[in-house]
């Protein structure tokens, strides 16, 4: 597939997981274009106007709003295959008016990019980003599922605008696109459904919920001892080598989930980090879960959200991601470390 004459398409280029993506493409012999929401916002086009420089006349960038009918039409024309990456991603406390802010950005938006496919007969394959929140809503749902183990076969069947519209406009993202792709027989799709995704930022200015998710945990705020709270993760750059992956490989089909078999808490997290950099405010030992309960609200924790996710582990089935796609897994500690100083690198950078 590397090798074909035809371009291929990534959407929302500037992102954490995209810019990693357009990159490991082009390092694999592509022709690539990308979509930008405005060539004006400057420091987030920087990384790929370099990966211009850097690759001549094989990176060609578009703008496109997810929110515009016909916006990808231009950026999609002669692509084989179609990585719709681009997705809101805020913080719970940055969401104003969820249906707004979150769920039509992502729906709409997955309905234009769907509607651009049906134009283009040239595009084979759609590999569509969504999450393992599109598998469940709250950690309770997975004690549900076959042997409490995270798996492919379950759809989100809890979230809603209200609680938790993340989860809920990428669950409803991914079933449009599945409609859409079962209706017809000129292209496939692929699902992949990444956990936490950690790991080096190629964007100076992104503001990723991924990159800042851990920031309580790195400001020092867990000082005093790290919640029970856990996560499934993945490093970006086995997120962007799945990508590939799935649209290279001609059996690859349905969902993948890219995780870690084993989810990782705060305070393993705290103490990878401790080693590592000696001296910083990082947690030394685990909170019972008796005062998370009482002060958890003052955080802007529920109580409804630490019933269903405080000390809740579970396995993670990745074994489509291992044996279909051939992921073989970074060491968490180095994505670990790798994100905490990319991290630090924004924080000073902001000052």
């Amino acid at each position: 597939m590397a090798g074909s004459e035809r371009p291929v398409l990534v959407t929302g280029g500037s992102g954490f997981v995209a810019s990693h993506l357009v990159r490991q493409l082009l390092e694999r012999g592509y022709r690539v274009h990308t979509t930008v929401r405005s060539f004006a916002r400057s420091a987030k086009v920087r990384p790929l106007r370099e990966m211009q420089d850097c690759f001549p006349g094989r990176l060609e960038l578009f703008e496109a709003d997810l929110l515009v009918d016909g916006s990808f039409g231009e950026a999609m024309r002669d692509c084989e295959i179609v990585f719709h990456v681009a997705s809101p991603f805020l913080m719970p406390e940055k969401i104003k008016d969820a249906q707004k802010d979150v769920v039509e950005p992502a729906v709409t938006g997955t309905r234009n990019v769907l509607g651009a496919i049906d134009g283009t007969p040239t595009v084979k394959r759609l590999v569509f980003t969504s999450t393992v929140g599109a598998i469940f809503g709250d950690y309770v749902d997975v004690m549900a599922m076959e042997g409490n183990v995270l798996s492919e076969r379950y759809f989100n069947q809890t979230s809603t605008v209200e609680n938790n519209p993340y989860h809920y406009s990428k669950t409803m993202a991914e079933k449009v696109a599945w409609a859409a792709a079962e209706s017809q027989n000129r292209w496939q799709m692929v699902a992949v459904n990444p956990g936490l995704v950690l790991g080096p930022s190629m964007t100076p200015a992104s503001q990723s919920g991924s990159l800042f998710l851990l920031d309580e945990l790195f400001k020092g705020y867990f000082f005093y001892g790290a919640p029970d709270f856990s996560f499934t993760v993945v490093d970006v750059r086995d997120v962007a080598a799945a990508h590939i992956a799935a649209a290279e490989r001609p059996d690859a089909h349905g969902r993948y989930i890219l995780a870690a078999a084993e989810m990782v808490s705060f305070f393993e997290m705290s103490q990878i980090l401790r080693e590592r950099f000696p001296g910083h405010r990082l947690p030394r030992t685990r909170l019972p879960h008796w005062p998370v309960r009482v002060l958890g609200p003052a955080f802007g924790l529920t109580q409804d959200y630490i019933r269903k996710h405080l000390g809740i582990r579970f396995k993670v089935d990745n074994t489509r991601s291992i044996t279909e796609l051939g992921i073989s897994y970074l060491p968490f500690e180095q994505t670990l470390t790798e994100h905490y100083q990319a991290w630090r690198q924004q924080r000073r950078a902001a000052r």
